[in-house]
Parts: structure tokens; C-alpha cells; sequence
């Protein structure tokens, strides 16, 4: 699941919102070995999406770097050809 997670930091432009929150899902499901809770566990998983969210916005805010900006075309391409390079033994 985690191999879907992609790099949010640095992106011109910069991440969205949505790509924050599915990031945040991701990061959930990994944690908790579900892909949907049960409606025992469905408040506490939201509430975890939530605060990953949040944590993760303020690190993107807060993080400073010198490097360049990536750019999000270029950084598809290569995860696309790293991609077929595993798939295609």
C-alpha cells in the first residue's frame, strides 16, 4: 500500500489538498492493516485520516529547502519508467 504514497514536498505546483488527505488514507490503512474500518472502528480511523492530514499540511508548510522546485510532469515520468523497468523483467 505504501508504494502509492507519493513525495509531496517540493512540487511546483505545490501539493493539493486532496493529494494531502490521500496521502493521509494511505498512510491509515497502512497503519491500521485495513483498507475500510468496520463501524466499530470507522470514527477513530476517520479521526486518524484527519490528524495525519493536518500534521502532514504543516509539515509541507513548515519544510524550507534550497533546491529547486520538481516539476510534477517530469516526477511522473520517471516514477512511470521506474515503474515498467520493475514490470518488465
Amino acid at each position: 500500500m505504501c508504494r502509492n504514497i507519493k513525495s509531496l514536498a517540493n512540487l511546483e505546483p505545490p501539493a493539493t489538498e486532496e493529494e494531502i488527505r490521500a496521502a493521509a488514507l494511505q498512510y491509515v490503512r497502512k497503519v491500521s492493516g485495513v483498507n475500510k474500518p468496520s463501524k466499530a472502528n470507522e470514527a477513530a480511523f476517520l479521526a486518524a485520516v484527519e490528524a495525519v492530514t493536518t500534521a502532514s499540511t504543516t509539515l509541507l508548510a513548515l519544510l524550507k529547502t534550497n533546491a529547486p522546485p520538481k516539476n510534477r510532469e517530469e516526477e511522473a515520468a520517471k516514477a512511470k519508467a521506474r515503474s515498467a523497468k520493475r514490470f518488465d523483467r
